[in-house]
């Protein structure tokens, strides 16, 4: 804990201990800089190690913000486009056409709202050592992948619906289009141009940052067996990242909302934060339209995280622990509302 104990120290510190949190890392922005970068506890319960700014945990759903700002980039280079049937840019695998295919199409544009008609919510991951499915046998269910196809179950457009097998058509497609491995195509696209040097899109983590990274515990289990599990579902759940560094991309897109060209341009700014439908922008949740809040969580076994931002305030928290009390919500408060 930091040296000048304040009222999200204590917050922080009584959510730790009655919910059985082994790590807590935050950062808080003000006014377009990281104003503050606050840790606490332990990177596995029981050991002696302590979480700092440096530590990595997984993003989970919060890597759908960092793609959905690439693929918008790659629209406007004219590289992909954002309205048009995702199967006439794929060229590895194609999404199987079926009855709600026949009048509306899958599109970028629908998957990064959630309103693709596309199957599979999330992913569950894949054990350390164990085999992990190339993309292709994720995305139709094959060889050693743990969830179902990924089809469209309903008519493209017709309603919201959260899907993590979207983004990993578009993970895929992202990879047609420029011919890049993935983690590549990312970090040169976002990852470096934001200075997220303790960032990457890598599956599995690669071995030099194992010394980095917290472990995740679940209630029921205690500390996660294997430390952490392994997501090839990269677009959908596969950063690893620091608030820090995700508090970056925050500050981008304040400087891009503010209409300042930078790393992101205003028009992609306005276009992730504008709603498509009540709640939802283009790889941002929309929490308040007036005040333009927007934000993302994220959950994968053993780790949850948030991100929150407006144009001018902004909080990013990682735990190393599943948790449904609600702890990180009442810990995002009282960082937004901290006097620094």
């Amino acid at each position: 804990m930091q040296a000048g104990h304040d009222d999200l120290d204590d917050c922080v510190a009584a959510e730790m201990r009655v919910q059985g949190i082994p790590g807590v890392s935050l950062a808080i922005v003000r006014e377009h800089r990281i104003a503050a970068a606050r840790v606490y506890g332990h990177v596995a319960a029981g050991e002696s190690a302590a979480v700092d700014p440096e530590t990595l945990f997984q993003a989970a759903s919060i890597s759908k913000v960092a793609v959905a700002l690439a693929a918008l980039m790659l629209a406007e280079k004219g590289v992909l486009a954002l309205d048009e049937d995702v199967n006439g840019m794929l060229t590895s695998w194609k999404l199987p056409e079926n009855e709600f295919t026949q009048d509306q199409k899958v599109t970028v544009r629908r998957i990064l709202s959630h309103r693709g008609g596309v199957s599979v919510h999330g992913f569950p991951g894949y054990a350390r050592g164990r085999p992990v499915p190339a993309l292709t046998e994720i995305l139709d269910g094959k060889g050693y992948a743990n969830t179902s196809p990924i089809r469209v179950e309903s008519e493209p457009g017709s309603s919201r619906k959260y899907s993590g097998g979207g983004y990993t058509v578009l993970q895929q497609l992202m990879i047609d289009v420029t011919g890049k491995p993935f983690p590549t195509l990312m970090r040169e696209m976002i990852l470096d141009p934001l200075k997220m040097e303790r960032s990457t899109f890598e599956q599995p983590l690669p071995a030099a940052w194992h010394g980095s990274a917290a472990c995740g515990h679940m209630r029921e289990l205690g500390r996660f067996r294997g430390d952490w599990n392994v997501y090839p579902e990269m677009a959908a759940a596969g950063l690893w990242s620091t608030p820090s560094d995700l508090a970056r991309l925050v500050i981008a897109l304040q400087h891009a909302i503010a209409g300042h060209a930078g790393v992101i341009s205003p028009a992609i700014a306005a276009a992730m934060t504008t709603p498509v439908v009540p709640g939802q922008g283009l790889g941002l949740l929309i929490f308040g339209v007036k005040n333009r809040v927007y934000g993302h969580e994220g959950r994968t076994m053993g780790f949850d995280s948030w991100l929150h931002g407006s144009p001018d305030k902004g909080v990013v928290m990682m735990i190393n622990a599943n948790d449904d009390s609600r702890a990180l919500k009442r810990i995002l408060k009282a960082a937004w509302d901290a006097s620094l």
